[in-house]
């Protein structure tokens, strides 16, 4: 019996999708807002930005499994994007500018990372995350991760 299912050959994620309620104003947050550029648009039904070596997706949705929306008061899913470290406060500072919601402001983590928390549109949670030094983390640690030096 081959034990070999296909998924071994998996090298890469290329692409991720977020399922929209309303296209429209989601295409134009992340397009206003972090400038991403349109790679292909299929107007009213799906969009995608290139993002570094991977595509973000937008699609409208409208499948038999794509099920209802994501109540308000709930996130479907955390989308991170990394920056550089000084990055992460100028991205603060426009999401303020443009007065947009925080859900955290700039922290540094115990786990390495100065991290940024937001909303978009659909209430999904979008992550700004820079490496930082273990110098620069949280000064009494939560436990959730080790630092190892």
């Amino acid at each position: 019996m081959n034990k070999y299912s296909g998924f071994r050959a998996i090298r890469s994620l290329d692409y991720v999708i977020i399922l929209c309620h309303d296209l429209a104003k989601m295409r134009a947050f992340y397009e206003q807002l972090f400038e991403f550029q349109i790679e292909e648009d299929l107007p009213e039904r799906m969009m995608f930005f290139k993002v570094g070596v991977l595509f973000l997706g937008l699609r409208k949705r409208g499948r038999a499994y794509d099920g209802p929306s994501v109540p308000s008061s709930s996130a479907s899913i955390q989308i991170s994007f990394r920056v550089p470290p000084a990055d992460v406060d100028l991205a603060y500072d426009k999401l303020v500018e443009c007065g947009l919601d925080v859900i955290e402001p700039p922290t540094n983590q115990d786990w390495t990372h100065r991290t940024l928390f937001f909303r978009d549109p659909e209430h999904n949670i979008v992550e700004i995350f820079a490496d930082i030094h273990p110098s620069e983390t949280l000064a009494e640690p939560s436990g959730v991760h080790q630092i190892v030096i």
